[in-house]
């Protein structure tokens, strides 16, 4: 573990030791010390010597790759905070796929099915198949994020007839 370290921090410090002001020559001169010079004995062994040091050598890449092994925020992470613009006038638009897969109930909370529902319910037992027809919360971070991505349209209150979700619209009795 500590040699695996060792590595990686020697590869990190390589390029900025360059720019610091260490010539060329210099860090010839020092990496003569860490590389073995091979001894030809045999033709099989001159063979085989520039294989062996061709895979010893790092390979040459930016620091930023050397740099994001060891810290990962660095990276490009997937992220979705912002929603679609309109071309015309530059105002939000909704992602419809949150409108096709969420229900905002008036209190802010979002709704939706769990995951896999509908997938090979042939394989699954009953018992799980009725767990993934349940309807659960999303949590506040998820919600925020909904928030976001839809707009003021589909925030207001709906009055539907027989509306299954009439009791959970207003949060009470907590």
């Amino acid at each position: 573990m500590a040699a695996l370290v060792a590595r990686r921090l020697s590869g990190l410090l390589r390029p900025l030791s360059r720019s610091v002001g260490t010539s060329p020559l210099q860090t010839r001169q020092l990496s003569l010390f860490s590389q073995r010079q091979p001894l030809f004995g045999t033709a099989a062994a001159a063979v085989c010597a520039p294989v062996r040091s061709a895979a010893a050598q790092p390979p040459r890449c930016p620091l930023l790759h050397r740099v994001s092994a060891l810290v990962p925020s660095l990276t490009w992470q997937p992220c979705r905070n912002l929603t679609y613009v309109s071309l015309k006038k530059g105002k939000r638009k909704t992602v419809q796929s949150v409108t096709a897969r969420f229900m905002r109930l008036h209190c802010g909370l979002w709704i939706r099915r769990k995951a896999g529902y509908k997938k090979k319910l042939w394989k699954k037992l009953p018992a799980r198949r009725k767990r993934l027809r349940e309807i659960v919360f999303c949590n506040k971070t998820q919600s925020k994020l909904l928030d976001k991505m839809t707009t003021s349209f589909w925030k207001r209150r709906n009055w539907f007839l027989n509306d299954p979700y009439l009791k959970y619209h207003d949060r009470v009795n907590l």
